[in-house]
């Protein structure tokens, strides 16, 4: 007996069906709808390995419109991944599941990416064919050729950030990704109707990207579509006209199947409309099997693959493998070192974002697969190095991106670079500019991806601009981000050693704030030890029975140590501490923690922002300062005397706090 199409397609309804309705949460609407589409493009287009999910050269398939989890889970259990078994599915949205309500990253798994924020899914994609373009012009086409596929719903489509990325890969002419969008025309709300009458085809084409148009339950259609966008020299959007709860006589095509179960009844007359005869999750073992025969061909392309490369390329296999499948950091610790001690003896006073670009300079030197960019701020950012080579649709062999004034974009298509094998992206805003990154920012911290974002002017130090531009909440707000590590470097020392830890960290992505004023050498001695590994030091004690510990942070050290003359010229001793990295700290150990702020000992926090995050370190009796008001426009020495930051008013405040 031959297995036809639909039955295939009709496996992936059941399992969505069957596993909302369990779990009496989910999306069924969705894959029930975009079935057609995904069984044309797993079974004739999609190159894939289930026995190695990490193939570099696989196709990638992204679920950007991630309510619709159930189809990417039937997906890989019907095509033969083992990270998703039927018990699984049977646990779809419950506690450890790896079917969680919304797909989220595993590497080796075939989830690809975490997605359920619509938009972010076409961000990562367009991150992942940028990274195909750089690999293909770095080795040669036969050894890195895969293509990026993505199902995208309306709302990813009305979502801000689907503009920002298909934007750009439309300037850079991705050919190689493909974006199926799921144009039921419908929401939760209703129809899409009640918020959008875009023209689809002309806002697609004015990016630069093909647009094609299929019924989205025509077999021949969509795979005659993905045959002919394949062959583009530019991205292309297929536009699959579907139905929302296809096979349900009661909910389809309408908004009551899109983020419920459909019920018993219902799904008692779906199986009957679609002549499905199984019990919930059996799936015919003859279906079953022409499934599994799908995700078998992946081993073979691989094999073929592999082959290619050790008979023709054996001299590019070992650089692809230490640079982009295992990430190889090479002479970075023995680099660093040796920047150090050259700074050392120079003690130069720098901006810490010219320290940022001096590093960059360094390393980018040795780590090919370090990509930049900035979301039109290269200049002020300092992002941008005489090591940087412009990425542009004529030539991918660069490392560095101008993203245009797309700072949410931009984060996203960091993740997808991030994501697709060894890149290291790090891109560069003002850090008042995070809020507009910050969704990705999150995504890639649940991911634990080694992304570096370089925020620059990290205080009211950006002076004239005014409070439009300084950043007060902003450093408060991503420390509140679960394992994303915020670094301040005060001098280009820790700036050297924040960059250091950021690229070593391996699931962690790392925020490095910097200062757009100069700040002086503060590092008291020379040291191969990376003294901010710990996420604070001492910089500098007057006497062991200080009765009063400053800590700071970037800019605010050279504060302290100022604040600090003058207290000893009062005879009052005391210790400053540089604080680059408080989730750092944190994570040291008590005993650490209490030698290095004695709790016997008055604690003044010093930060040029909100000073929320600092409230922990001081108990009952210390000073918090800060600012927790919106700045203001003046050149920035007037706005830290204005707002009491400087070393006369602080010692006020710690004099009196002692006399109290």
């Amino acid at each position: 007996m031959s297995v036809k199409f639909n039955q295939l397609s009709n496996a992936i309804r059941f399992l969505s069906i069957d596993a909302v309705q369990k779990a009496n949460s989910g999306h069924p609407g969705m894959p029930m709808g975009m079935a057609d589409v995904a069984t044309t493009l797993f079974k004739y287009h999609l190159r894939f390995n289930p026995k190695n999910p990490n193939w570099i050269n696989r196709d990638r398939f992204i679920l950007s419109a991630g309510h619709g989890s159930m189809l990417l889970y039937s997906l890989l259990y019907l095509s033969g991944y083992k990270s998703i078994s039927i018990e699984d599915i049977k646990k779809f949205r419950q506690l450890n599941s790896i079917c969680a309500g919304h797909p989220e990253y595993k590497k080796g798994t075939g989830i690809e990416t975490t997605t359920g924020p619509l938009g972010q899914g076409l961000g990562n994609a367009v991150g992942m064919a940028i990274a195909e373009e750089i690999l293909k012009k770095k080795f040669n086409s036969n050894v890195i050729n895969n293509k990026t596929y993505v199902i995208a719903s309306d709302g990813d489509l009305m979502e801000g950030i689907s503009h920002e990325a298909m934007s750009l890969a439309g300037h850079l002419k991705l050919k190689n990704l493909i974006v199926f969008f799921d144009n039921n025309k419908i929401s939760i709300d209703g129809s899409t109707s009640l918020s959008v009458s875009d023209n689809y085809k002309k806002r697609f084409e004015s990016y630069g990207w093909n647009f094609l148009e299929v019924n989205g339950h025509n077999e021949k259609q969509i795979s005659k579509a993905i045959s002919k966008a394949s062959k583009s020299n530019k991205p292309t959007v297929i536009s699959c006209k579907t139905v929302i709860g296809f096979g349900s006589p009661n909910k389809s095509g309408k908004a009551s199947s899109h983020g419920s179960p459909l019920g018993d009844d219902e799904i008692a007359l779906v199986r009957k409309k679609l002549k499905w005869n199984t019990e919930p999750f059996k799936i015919p073992q003859e279906i079953l099997d022409e499934w599994k025969k799908i995700g078998n061909k992946g081993e073979l392309l691989e094999k073929k693959w592999q082959e290619t490369i050790d008979k023709k390329y054996p001299k590019i296999k070992p650089i692809l493998e230490k640079n982009y499948i295992n990430s190889d950091l090479g002479e970075l610790e023995q680099l660093i070192e040796k920047e150090k001690i050259k700074y050392f003896d120079k003690k130069p006073s720098l901006a810490t974002r010219q320290c940022s670009m001096a590093t960059i300079e360094s390393i980018s030197a040795i780590l090919p697969q370090l990509i930049g960019g900035s979301a039109d701020l290269s200049g002020s950012n300092n992002t941008k190095t005489n090591n940087s080579t412009i990425i542009n649709s004529k030539n991918f062999n660069g490392n560095y991106i101008h993203y245009g004034v797309r700072e949410h974009g931009m984060a996203a298509i960091m993740n997808g670079l991030a994501l697709y094998s060894g890149i290291i992206p790090y891109g560069g805003t003002f850090l008042i500019f995070s809020d507009y990154c910050k969704p990705s920012i999150r995504l890639s911290a649940l991911m634990g991806l080694k992304v570096i974002y370089i925020f620059s002017h990290d205080s009211i130090g950006l002076g004239e601009d005014g409070p439009t531009h300084q950043p007060i909440e902003q450093l408060a707000g991503l420390r509140a981000i679960p394992n994303l590590n915020v670094f301040r470097p005060a001098d280009i020392n820790e700036t050297l050693e924040c960059w250091e830890i950021a690229l070593k960290s391996k699931n962690t992505p790392s925020v490095i704030a910097l200062s757009r004023q100069k700040v002086p050498y503060i590092n008291p001695n020379n040291s191969k030890k990376n003294k901010s590994e710990n996420g604070a030091y001492v910089v500098k004690i007057t006497s062991h029975e200080s009765k009063v510990t400053l800590i700071a942070s970037g800019t605010e050290v050279e504060l302290a140590l100022k604040v600090q003359d003058q207290l000893k010229e009062n005879g009052i001793h005391s210790k400053v501490i540089s604080m680059p990295c408080m989730e750092l700290f944190d994570k040291q150990s008590e005993n650490f923690k209490k030698d290095l702020i004695e709790e016997d000992s008055l604690v003044v926090t010093l930060e040029a922002g909100s000073v929320s995050s600092w409230q922990k370190y001081i108990k009952n009796n210390g000073l918090n300062l800060g600012i927790d008001q919106f700045g203001e426009s003046a050149p920035y020495k007037e706005v830290y005397d204005y707002f009491n930051l400087n070393e006369e008013k602080i010692t006020s405040f710690i004099q009196k706090k002692l006399r109290e």
